[in-house]
């Protein structure tokens, strides 16, 4: 014999049912977005991988000498047999980008290790000393944040004068302010946990305090920061070198290579747009790396995942 199910089960029924279509829509949804962005992570991890090849081993990947003069092919569009095209010296473009990109990457990780490390340092020697020292250091910060990151890229190299290590100085310059800003907060953020009080209660020394729990927990927003510093420095060197300010070599880098196809817009479009696309593509790459760092870090996020 059947029997009808009670009014209150059908509706806890019907109510497990909704919600299990709900969860299946959401799940369905969150894999979606999390395959859309894992493709985007592979592709700018590729990107990057591959222009770091082009800056260690260049002669596997170019099919010409960047200093080839190629006369019978002067300002010729990009074909089959020269990809980026040419330019007024008849080199090959693309030769030229995947030579260029090792000054590029150089001034763009040269100057981010620099600068992170000297700014982490005042940020961590402020945020965990304090006091005096605390004013000191931030007021000195304070007046290199009131220059504009670019102006005071700019004039630290004219003053050094062209080259590539003084670019890479000049740029590092630039970013300490900013990572002595987000280690010193971070550092203080650390500092103030009740497990470090409760360390400190229990007899522990603030130098093993420093180097076995503020330190170690304090790194996560450096390397992200980092990693979105590399996209930057190289934007910013590019930009140094497109005015004259770069590296002075035979074999320029991706903004050198801006500035000397800039003459020639209206003529020949593709000396100035493909160093422009390297230099889009490989901040856009870091970038995108930079952001997936920060989502696995951030506790918050993976909370919520």
């Amino acid at each position: 014999m059947s029997m009808k199910p009670l009014v209150g089960d059908k509706k806890a029924w019907l109510g497990r049912r909704g919600r299990i279509r709900i969860w299946n829509r959401h799940s369905w949804q969150a894999r979606f977005s999390l395959a859309i962005s894992r493709s985007f992570f592979y592709a700018a991890l590729l990107i990057v991988v591959f222009t770091i090849a082009c800056a260690i081993v260049p002669g596997w990947i170019a099919p010409y000498s960047p200093t080839e003069m190629l006369t019978d092919a002067i300002l010729q569009a990009p074909s089959i047999a020269h990809l980026f095209g040419t330019d007024y010296f008849g080199r090959d473009i693309f030769s030229v980008v995947v030579y260029g990109s090792r000054d590029s990457l150089l001034i763009g990780f040269a100057s981010v290790l620099v600068g992170g490390l000297a700014g982490s340092a005042l940020g961590i020697i402020s945020g965990y000393i304090g006091g005096i020292v605390d004013s000191i250091i931030m007021r000195a910060v304070d007046i290199l944040m009131a220059v504009p990151g670019v102006l005071l890229a700019l004039s630290v190299a004219a003053a050094l004068g062209p080259g590539l290590l003084n670019i890479a100085l000049a740029v590092a310059v630039a970013s300490i302010p900013g990572y002595a800003r987000v280690m010193r907060g971070q550092v203080m953020s650390v500092k103030g946990l009740p497990f470090i009080t409760a360390t400190r209660s229990l007899g522990g020394s603030n130098t093993r305090i420093f180097w076995r729990h503020v330190l170690p927990h304090s790194l996560s927003p450096l390397l992200v920061m980092a990693t979105l510093g590399v996209g930057t420095s190289i934007l910013t060197g590019s930009g140094l070198s497109f005015l004259g300010l770069g590296v002075l070599k035979e074999i320029p880098d991706w903004g050198a290579l801006l500035s000397q196809g800039r003459g020639y817009l209206t003529v020949a479009w593709w000396i100035c747009t493909f160093p422009g696309l390297a230099i889009t593509l490989f901040v856009l790459a870091v970038n995108l790396i930079g952001d997936d760092i920060r989502d696995r870090l951030d506790p918050k996020v993976n909370g919520a995942a």
